[in-house]
């Protein structure tokens, strides 16, 4: 197992461009198995959860190959197979949408529950619910979800939540079924609107993107073609941080700033501001962070929302920078229960942080945070708030259990110390020996 060992106070600079949007990729290669014809994908993360993605793509039969380190050609050809490996379904999430394309094109799946994060629990009911609607049987045995179809239908679907993976899996399925679905309380994130735009340019009639209603015309089938995966705003999101914690200043090229904007508010609240340039962000230096108070001089609340509202995935790294800012906020994410389960690590680098709740915390700032001998990442968003929180402390850490971070950043130590930050990956035998209390897995 590898760490990252970092030593904290370097004011970090220079420019850095924007990685390919992980959820957006994660869900465009399985819509790959839509057609028979190659497709190729640009902007592709190399990050450990699209190479998981990619490797489920190979178990089942297609054809994968890297033109280079961000192109990715996939060939499905011909499915081999419909059950997907329980040991790729228990890496990732995402492996939950794979259901949709093969139902659509094969008729079937026997899928593993899906492994992930650990910040709380996800249930498939929204997913078994909108597929059963399109005209697939779904039945758990044991531990595998079998779904099944004799022909997927057009449906009006009403989603009982906005989720985001339901939503992809419904309007992958939708797309050659016969006649005409439209999903009511969809989400619409980035990626979905990117993965709709990619289903489109390859044949499919998808009308409302970007709406929380899809209305979708079946057609017989797709064909191949060439579509590019957005920036990540959470990467994008991270590295502001990343600036705003050291005092630095950093140049994001290739952003897509227009998905930024309810993101630029929340932030806003903490004393973090940035220039929109063309499709490219600038963070000036060494911001005065200062929480702005609520009408009455009242503690302000970030509260975790579907999209155009803050994203849930960003509470982590916006919580971090709240220690730096002088006053008090309170934040909020209803939708996980373990989300803030991490900040007992916060608080013995120094922050003050009141655990209200599963679901609340309270953050007063600004304190100075100093380097600890042992923490460890518990999910990809808190890894990089906790390696955040190290760039900005006095002194050393050492965060273990960096395989998280790196399923959702790609190369974050190199590209890291291009902007001047200390940070080092090594393999943990060749780590000093822990002299830390142990660190509590959530």
């Amino acid at each position: 197992m590898e760490q990252f060992i970092i030593q904290g106070g370097q004011r970090l600079s220079g420019e850095i461009r924007a990685g390919g949007n992980k959820n957006a990729a994660i869900k465009m290669i399985p819509a790959c198995l839509l057609t028979d014809e190659p497709v190729i994908l640009t902007n592709v993360p190399d990050i450990v959860d699209v190479r998981i993605t990619l490797d489920i793509m190979r178990q089942i039969g297609a054809e994968v190959e890297w033109l280079d380190r961000h192109r990715v050609r996939i060939h499905a050809k011909t499915i081999q197979t419909t059950d997907i490996d329980p040991a790729l379904a228990q890496k990732i999430r995402a492996s939950i949408v794979f259901a949709g394309p093969l139902l659509a094109r094969a008729g079937q799946i026997r899928l593993p529950l899906p492994g992930g994060d650990s910040i709380g629990e996800r249930r498939l009911d929204t997913h078994v619910v909108a597929l059963t609607d399109l005209g697939a049987t779904a039945e758990l045995v044991g531990s595998v979800l079998v779904m099944k179809t004799d022909g997927l239908r057009g449906a009006n679907i009403l989603l009982t939540e906005a989720s985001v993976t339901a939503t992809e899996n419904a309007l992958m399925a939708a797309v050659t079924a016969s006649g005409t679905s439209v999903l009511y309380n969809v989400a619409c994130e980035p990626h979905i609107q990117n993965l709709c735009l990619m289903l489109n340019q390859l044949g499919a009639r998808i009308e409302g993107i970007g709406s929380n209603r899809l209305t979708i015309h079946g057609v017989e089938r797709l064909g191949g073609g060439t579509a590019r995966i957005g920036a990540d705003y959470m990467e994008v999101g991270s590295f502001i941080g990343a600036a705003v914690m050291t005092g630095g200043e950093l140049l994001i090229r290739e952003a897509d700033p227009e998905y930024m904007d309810m993101i630029a508010l929340a932030f806003a609240r903490l004393g973090v501001h940035w220039e929109t340039r063309g499709n490219d962000i600038f963070i000036p230096p060494t911001q005065k962070l200062s929480i702005t108070p609520d009408l009455g001089n009242r503690i302000p609340i970030i509260k975790a929302q579907p999209w155009p509202a803050f994203p849930p995935d960003l509470m982590s790294i916006a919580l971090v920078i709240a220690t730096q800012s002088a006053g008090s906020i309170l934040f909020h994410d209803w939708m996980y229960e373990s989300r803030f389960f991490f900040t007992d690590k916060l608080i013995r680098m120094g922050a003050r942080i009141t655990l209200c709740d599963p679901h609340r915390v309270l953050v007063q700032g600004p304190t100075t945070l100093t380097g600890q001998p042992n923490i460890t990442s518990p999910d990809i968003r808190a890894g990089m708030a906790m390696l955040l929180a190290a760039l900005a402390a006095k002194g050393e850490t050492r965060i273990s259990n960096i395989r998280q971070i790196d399923r959702g950043y790609e190369a974050v130590d190199e590209r890291l110390r291009q902007l001047g930050a200390r940070i080092e990956r090594v393999n943990v035998d060749q780590a000093a020996p822990d002299d830390s209390e142990e660190d509590d897995r959530h």
